[in-house]
Formats: C-alpha cells, sequence, structure tokens
C-alpha cells in the first residue's frame, strides 16, 4: 500500500509517498522535469516487501508549495538544501537513492555533502557526464553563455503538451505508454506561475553541469554500488552518460532498455527486477 503525507520544511508543505516497512532498507526517489513523485506509482510497489520507499515532491512541482518565483529561489542548490532538510527532518539514516533527469543534480548534491548517508544509487537517465548531454544542450548553452529575455520565452515550449507527451513517448514502440502520466504533467503546467519557476530552473541548470566534476570526484573517492539503467533511446540524456559511470566507480552495472527518456512508464517491472537484483 502506498499512503500519502504532506509535512512542513523550511516553511514549506512538502508532499511526499510512501510505502514498505520503515524497518527495511530505505530508498529515496528523487523524480524528473516536467513531473512529480506520481512517476514511481507503478515502482513503487514492486519494491515494498524489499524497501521503504520514501518519494518527495520537491517545491514547485506536483503537489507540495510553490512559492512564487520572485519569493522563492528555484535553484538546484536550494531544493537539494530542502531534500536534504526533509530526509533530515524525517530522520530516515542512511539510505538507497534513485534519481531521475532534475532528480540526478539533486542527489549527487545530497551524496557529495553526505557521503556517509549514501546505502548505494540508481540512476535511470539521471546524467553527470558530458558524454550524457543530447543534441538539445547546445541551444541551452547559448542561452546560458548569452541570456535573454526572449531565448528564455522560447523555452516556454518546454512546458506545451505537445512537448511533454513527447517526452513520454519518443524512443518508445507505439502503444505501450499510457496516457495517466503525461496527462497529469500537463495539468501541473497549468497551474499559477509553473512556466517562471520552471523557466528559472532551466537556466540555473547550467550549475549542475559545472558541479560534474564534483559528482564525479564522489564516486572516485567513495565508490558507491550504483546501478545505471537508462532508456537507451532518450534523446535529451543519452546512453553513454551511463557507460560513463564506469570511468569512475569500479562499482556499476550498466543497463540499457529499449525504451525512451521516461522508462518506468514501459520498464517498471524490469527496473524493479535489476534493483533487487543487484541490491539484493
Amino acid at each position: 500500500m502506498i499512503t500519502y503525507h504532506t509535512i512542513q520544511v523550511n516553511d514549506l508543505d512538502i508532499f511526499y509517498r510512501e510505502a514498505g516497512d520503515p524497518s527495511k532498507p530505505t530508498m529515496l526517489l528523487f523524480h524528473g522535469f516536467p513531473s512529480a513523485s506520481h512517476m514511481f506509482r507503478d515502482l513503487m510497489p514492486a519494491l515494498a516487501n524489499d524497501f521503504h520507499l520514501i518519494a518527495p515532491d520537491y517545491p514547485g512541482f506536483g503537489q507540495s508549495s510553490a512559492p512564487d518565483h520572485t519569493e522563492f529561489a528555484y535553484t538546484f542548490d536550494h531544493l537539494a538544501d530542502i531534500m536534504t532538510a526533509f530526509w533530515q527532518q524525517l530522520d530516515l539514516g542512511a539510505a538507497y537513492i534513485y534519481v531521475f533527469d532534475y532528480g540526478a543534480p539533486i542527489g549527487f548534491r545530497i551524496a557529495a555533502q553526505h557521503p556517509d548517508w549514501i546505502k548505494g544509487i540508481v540512476s535511470q537517465n539521471g546524467n553527470i557526464y558530458q558524454e550524457g548531454l543530447g543534441p538539445k544542450w547546445a541551444d541551452r548553452q547559448d542561452f546560458w553563455d548569452h541570456p535573454t529575455a526572449a531565448k528564455r520565452d522560447s523555452y516556454r515550449t518546454a512546458f506545451a503538451p505537445a512537448t511533454i507527451k513527447g517526452q513520454y513517448l519518443t524512443g518508445t514502440q507505439a502503444g505501450v505508454v499510457g496516457p495517466d502520466g503525461y496527462t497529469l504533467d500537463i495539468a501541473y503546467t497549468q497551474t499559477p506561475g509553473y512556466a517562471e519557476r520552471q523557466l528559472d530552473l532551466i537556466f540555473d541548470y547550467q550549475n549542475n553541469i559545472k558541479l560534474y566534476p564534483t559528482f564525479q570526484k564522489y564516486l572516485r573517492e567513495h565508490q558507491p554500488k550504483l546501478l545505471a539503467v537508462w532508456g537507451k533511446n532518450d534523446p535529451s540524456f543519452i546512453y553513454p552518460g551511463a557507460e560513463a559511470f564506469t570511468r569512475d566507480d569500479a562499482r556499476v552495472e550498466v543497463d540499457l532498455l529499449d525504451t525512451g527518456h521516461f522508462s518506468l512508464e514501459t520498464h517498471a517491472s524490469t527496473i524493479a527486477q535489476l534493483i533487487l537484483r543487484y541490491f539484493g
């Protein structure tokens, strides 16, 4: 059974899903863009017999507080700080982390700052290598290097229903992705202030790339057990990013799946089996 909760963290309401026995090893599930913790709705039941699972919504996402971007810094440093406080407030202790998309720079910030908290890592299309950046990132680099209001406005297309649906369907076989996930994500884009806070995060993403050497150093120094399971047809975070983990960490398994960015939409049971085998 999945249960649903909200706690106050730094004066914000942080929503999270929970499943499994708290006496079992804890795994925190860090979602991506443009989603929220509902992306784990199929994975959590498949792991609940073996793990205590916690899946939060970041500020500005899903059911958590979404303060206006003029009153809250939508940066990855800030989101990682909130998730660190969330972890501490729930007194979770050492845990596994599952990082996807935006969850990677959040989870790896926490890991680099608190290596003793990390029992192992699942990176599902969660990139920390230049090799993993698909072609679209060249345009974003131009935006970061030479920002203008017009360039910022051009990224509003990232929240268009067709774009979000495309993120779910690109790289998958016809008829295998249900509409539930992308329909809910599209609904969240219609909430007040959504575009402005997400545009702030798109601009701040440059700081994640600047931290890639720090994240890689963490892997080299601490050698966490890491499962890199990747939708190999993802055009945003391409599969060489999964293979690059083996350069810095001797305890890595790489599994490339015939699917796209949102691999859990098509391969939740496969990913659950890989996790249970690798960390069992």
